[in-house]
Protein backbone atom coordinates (compact mmCIF):
# COMPACT_ATOMS: atom_id res chain seq x y z
CA UNK A 1 0.00 0.00 0.00
CA UNK A 2 1.41 3.77 -0.87
CA UNK A 3 1.12 6.89 1.51
CA UNK A 4 -2.20 7.58 2.82
CA UNK A 5 -4.09 9.79 0.87
CA UNK A 6 -6.03 12.83 1.79
CA UNK A 7 -8.71 14.98 -0.20
CA UNK A 8 -10.11 18.61 1.30
CA UNK A 9 -12.71 19.93 -0.30
CA UNK A 10 -13.40 24.00 0.69
CA UNK A 11 -9.26 24.06 1.11
CA UNK A 12 -9.26 27.72 1.16
CA UNK A 13 -10.96 28.26 4.42
CA UNK A 14 -10.15 28.51 7.86
CA UNK A 15 -10.63 25.07 9.19
CA UNK A 16 -10.01 23.67 5.92
CA UNK A 17 -6.74 25.14 5.51
CA UNK A 18 -5.47 24.07 9.00
CA UNK A 19 -7.23 20.86 7.73
CA UNK A 20 -4.83 20.42 4.37
CA UNK A 21 -1.49 21.02 6.57
CA UNK A 22 -2.50 18.79 9.52
CA UNK A 23 -3.20 15.91 7.00
CA UNK A 24 0.16 16.61 5.37
CA UNK A 25 2.44 15.63 7.81
CA UNK A 26 0.53 11.86 7.20
CA UNK A 27 -0.86 12.09 4.15
CA UNK A 28 -0.43 13.21 0.14
CA UNK A 29 -2.86 15.93 0.23
CA UNK A 30 -5.20 16.90 -2.73
CA UNK A 31 -6.57 20.05 -1.83
CA UNK A 32 -9.47 22.29 -3.65
CA UNK A 33 -11.66 25.09 -3.29
CA UNK A 34 -13.60 27.99 -5.22
CA UNK A 35 -11.01 30.32 -4.76
CA UNK A 36 -8.45 27.99 -6.42
CA UNK A 37 -10.01 25.44 -8.29
CA UNK A 38 -12.90 27.48 -9.34
CA UNK A 39 -15.19 24.52 -7.67
CA UNK A 40 -18.55 26.27 -6.88
CA UNK A 41 -20.42 23.07 -4.92
CA UNK A 42 -23.88 24.67 -5.46
CA UNK A 43 -23.49 23.79 -9.55
CA UNK A 44 -23.04 19.73 -9.81
CA UNK A 45 -21.31 20.92 -13.53
CA UNK A 46 -18.49 22.78 -11.53
CA UNK A 47 -18.29 20.30 -8.74
CA UNK A 48 -18.14 17.29 -11.53
CA UNK A 49 -15.81 19.03 -13.76
CA UNK A 50 -13.01 20.06 -11.00
CA UNK A 51 -13.29 16.50 -9.29
CA UNK A 52 -13.01 14.66 -13.00
CA UNK A 53 -9.15 14.40 -13.05
CA UNK A 54 -8.95 13.36 -9.43
CA UNK A 55 -8.00 9.83 -9.39
CA UNK A 56 -7.00 7.03 -7.28
CA UNK A 57 -8.54 6.68 -3.84
CA UNK A 58 -9.02 8.50 -0.57
CA UNK A 59 -8.51 7.30 2.92
CA UNK A 60 -9.51 10.93 3.83
CA UNK A 61 -11.65 13.11 2.57
CA UNK A 62 -12.83 16.35 4.25
CA UNK A 63 -15.76 18.39 3.09
CA UNK A 64 -15.19 21.62 5.04
CA UNK A 65 -17.00 24.16 3.29
CA UNK A 66 -19.90 26.29 4.60
CA UNK A 67 -21.43 29.87 4.61
CA UNK A 68 -23.23 31.65 7.79
CA UNK A 69 -25.02 34.27 5.82
CA UNK A 70 -27.14 36.69 8.19
CA UNK A 71 -28.67 34.38 10.93
CA UNK A 72 -32.24 35.56 11.63
CA UNK A 73 -33.35 36.36 15.04
CA UNK A 74 -37.09 36.36 14.32
CA UNK A 75 -39.96 34.94 11.57
CA UNK A 76 -39.93 38.13 10.44
CA UNK A 77 -36.44 38.44 9.20
CA UNK A 78 -36.77 35.09 7.25
CA UNK A 79 -36.63 35.50 3.41
CA UNK A 80 -36.96 32.75 0.52
CA UNK A 81 -33.67 33.84 -1.33
CA UNK A 82 -31.59 33.93 1.74
CA UNK A 83 -33.07 30.43 3.11
CA UNK A 84 -32.89 28.65 -0.15
CA UNK A 85 -28.91 30.17 -0.54
CA UNK A 86 -28.06 28.46 2.69
CA UNK A 87 -29.37 25.30 1.91
CA UNK A 88 -27.29 25.28 -1.46
CA UNK A 89 -24.29 25.74 0.19
CA UNK A 90 -24.89 23.69 3.37
CA UNK A 91 -26.90 20.90 2.63
CA UNK A 92 -27.06 20.60 -1.34
CA UNK A 93 -23.53 21.48 -2.20
CA UNK A 94 -21.91 18.65 0.06
CA UNK A 95 -23.95 16.09 -0.88
CA UNK A 96 -23.12 16.72 -4.69
CA UNK A 97 -19.63 16.14 -3.55
CA UNK A 98 -20.54 13.08 -1.90
CA UNK A 99 -22.01 11.76 -4.98
CA UNK A 100 -19.05 12.62 -6.97
CA UNK A 101 -15.96 11.47 -4.16
CA UNK A 102 -18.07 8.45 -3.81
CA UNK A 103 -15.64 6.78 -6.58
CA UNK A 104 -12.56 7.78 -4.71
CA UNK A 105 -13.55 5.91 -2.07
CA UNK A 106 -11.74 2.34 -1.53
CA UNK A 107 -13.65 -0.60 -1.33
CA UNK A 108 -11.12 -2.80 0.29
CA UNK A 109 -10.00 -1.09 2.69
CA UNK A 110 -10.99 1.81 5.33
CA UNK A 111 -11.72 5.13 4.30
CA UNK A 112 -13.04 8.27 6.17
CA UNK A 113 -15.63 11.13 5.07
CA UNK A 114 -16.22 13.80 7.52
CA UNK A 115 -18.67 16.67 6.73
CA UNK A 116 -18.23 20.22 8.60
CA UNK A 117 -21.88 20.47 10.72
CA UNK A 118 -22.88 22.51 13.23
CA UNK A 119 -24.57 21.72 16.88
CA UNK A 120 -26.61 24.39 16.16
CA UNK A 121 -28.25 21.70 13.40
CA UNK A 122 -28.92 20.30 16.25
CA UNK A 123 -33.15 19.92 16.77
CA UNK A 124 -33.05 18.23 19.70
CA UNK A 125 -30.04 20.22 21.46
CA UNK A 126 -31.86 23.83 20.04
CA UNK A 127 -32.96 25.96 23.08
CA UNK A 128 -32.62 29.27 22.38
CA UNK A 129 -34.51 29.39 18.61
CA UNK A 130 -33.50 32.02 15.93
CA UNK A 131 -30.98 31.67 13.50
CA UNK A 132 -33.66 29.77 11.20
CA UNK A 133 -32.23 29.09 7.63
CA UNK A 134 -28.56 27.99 8.73
CA UNK A 135 -30.61 25.69 11.62
CA UNK A 136 -32.41 24.01 8.78
CA UNK A 137 -29.71 24.04 6.61
CA UNK A 138 -27.29 21.98 8.92
CA UNK A 139 -30.25 19.94 10.10
CA UNK A 140 -30.60 18.92 6.42
CA UNK A 141 -26.92 18.23 5.97
CA UNK A 142 -27.14 15.94 8.97
CA UNK A 143 -29.68 14.02 7.50
CA UNK A 144 -28.23 13.81 3.91
CA UNK A 145 -24.96 12.53 5.43
CA UNK A 146 -26.59 9.85 7.60
CA UNK A 147 -28.49 8.48 4.58
CA UNK A 148 -25.83 8.71 2.47
CA UNK A 149 -23.83 6.70 5.03
CA UNK A 150 -26.64 3.80 4.76
CA UNK A 151 -26.24 3.33 1.12
CA UNK A 152 -22.55 3.50 0.68
CA UNK A 153 -21.98 0.93 3.93
CA UNK A 154 -23.48 -1.66 1.12
CA UNK A 155 -20.71 -1.05 -1.41
CA UNK A 156 -17.80 0.66 1.23
CA UNK A 157 -18.49 -1.71 4.43
CA UNK A 158 -15.24 -0.54 6.07
CA UNK A 159 -15.80 2.83 5.05
CA UNK A 160 -17.21 5.82 8.01
CA UNK A 161 -19.74 9.03 7.02
CA UNK A 162 -19.85 11.68 9.52
CA UNK A 163 -21.36 15.00 10.54
CA UNK A 164 -18.42 16.86 12.62
CA UNK A 165 -19.03 20.05 14.91
CA UNK A 166 -15.75 21.68 15.01
CA UNK A 167 -16.53 24.05 18.07
CA UNK A 168 -16.31 27.84 17.38
CA UNK A 169 -12.89 28.44 15.53
CA UNK A 170 -11.13 31.66 14.68
CA UNK A 171 -11.48 31.87 11.36
CA UNK A 172 -13.56 34.48 8.85
CA UNK A 173 -16.20 32.52 9.05
CA UNK A 174 -17.03 33.48 12.84
CA UNK A 175 -15.41 36.96 12.52
CA UNK A 176 -18.63 38.74 13.42
CA UNK A 177 -19.45 36.75 15.66
CA UNK A 178 -18.55 37.22 19.39
CA UNK A 179 -17.10 34.25 21.70
CA UNK A 180 -16.11 33.35 24.97
CA UNK A 181 -13.59 31.21 23.61
CA UNK A 182 -12.54 30.46 20.18
CA UNK A 183 -9.99 27.92 19.11
CA UNK A 184 -7.31 28.46 16.77
CA UNK A 185 -7.77 26.50 13.20
CA UNK A 186 -4.92 24.06 13.61
CA UNK A 187 -6.35 22.73 16.93
CA UNK A 188 -10.10 22.63 15.61
CA UNK A 189 -8.09 20.41 12.46
CA UNK A 190 -6.27 18.34 14.73
CA UNK A 191 -9.73 17.64 17.34
CA UNK A 192 -11.25 17.01 13.88
CA UNK A 193 -9.11 14.24 12.63
CA UNK A 194 -8.79 12.73 15.72
CA UNK A 195 -12.39 12.30 16.07
CA UNK A 196 -12.90 11.11 12.94
CA UNK A 197 -9.53 8.63 13.09
CA UNK A 198 -11.31 7.05 15.86
CA UNK A 199 -14.76 6.58 14.77
CA UNK A 200 -15.37 2.32 13.02
CA UNK A 201 -17.75 1.66 10.51
CA UNK A 202 -20.55 0.61 13.15
CA UNK A 203 -20.91 4.24 14.01
CA UNK A 204 -20.66 5.61 10.32
CA UNK A 205 -23.61 8.30 9.57
CA UNK A 206 -23.83 9.56 13.21
CA UNK A 207 -23.24 13.59 14.31
CA UNK A 208 -20.15 13.61 16.72
CA UNK A 209 -18.51 17.12 18.28
CA UNK A 210 -14.97 18.07 18.27
CA UNK A 211 -14.29 16.22 21.52
CA UNK A 212 -15.84 12.78 19.72
CA UNK A 213 -19.17 12.74 21.24
CA UNK A 214 -22.41 11.91 20.10
CA UNK A 215 -24.67 14.97 19.65
CA UNK A 216 -28.07 14.48 19.47
CA UNK A 217 -30.38 14.75 16.17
Amino acid sequence: MGKVRALVIGASGGIGGALVQALAAQADVVALSRARDGLDITDEASVARVLKPVTGTFDWVFIASGALGVPEKSLRAITADAMMAQFAVNAVGPALVIKHVLRLLPKDRASRLGVLSARVGSIGDNALGGWYSYRAAKAALNQLVHTAAIEVARSHPLAVLACLHPGTVDTAFTAGFPAKHKDAPAQAAARLIAVLGDLTPAQSGGFYDYAGKAVVW
